[in-house]
């Protein structure tokens, strides 16, 4: 139950005059909040939020985002997405194929991305094609380092199949 809060003191409303006295201002109105914790929709040029696989998540197969991935839980698959981020507790089988890789949890499969983080707390089993790496002290990377100017080329994302539609007969 939300309480209402009242102020003895009695409001005064701003407004400004322009050099016409026939035009009044007022300041756009600020968002009401609906008393919840939930994020405004993103607006055009704002990063989207991140898809978040929760810690208590099993997904088995292939994923395939647009956008950032966090994974918490643990993936059996494949991962494609702009941004993944492999959280401490997390689990990935399978590769991973991103612009940008954040790892700190385990990784058993290849990874290819543009720029690969591997920080202290991190497990990786696999290759890694990489523009860039940074590992830092106390990692394990257990696998082949290749460098290369274009590490996602010749990988081609997986479509989102749909169903097809039946033939009319």
């Amino acid at each position: 139950m939300l309480s209402s809060f009242t102020s003895k003191k009695p409001e005064k409303e701003t407004t400004a005059v322009s050099a016409t006295p026939s035009l009044v201002t007022t300041p756009p109105p600020a968002p009401q909040s609906s008393g919840l914790n939930r994020p405004m929709a993103p607006r055009p040029g704002d990063r989207a939020m991140p898809s978040v696989i929760g810690a208590d998540l099993v997904i088995i197969g292939n994923m395939i985002s647009k956008g950032e991935v966090q994974v918490d839980g643990e993936v059996q698959g494949d991962l494609h997405g702009q941004l993944v981020q492999v959280g401490e507790r997390a689990r990935i089988t399978g590769g991973i194929i991103a612009d940008e890789v954040v790892v700190r949890g385990h990784v058993m499969g290849s990874i290819r991305s543009k720029k690969v983080m591997l920080q202290a707390s991190s497990h990786v089993e696999g290759d890694i094609y990489h523009q860039s790496l940074a590992i830092e002290q106390g990692a394990f990377f257990e696998g082949k380092s290749r460098r290369s100017d274009d590490p996602t080329a010749g990988v081609q994302r997986p479509e989102l199949h749909t169903p097809a539609k039946p033939a009319n007969g």
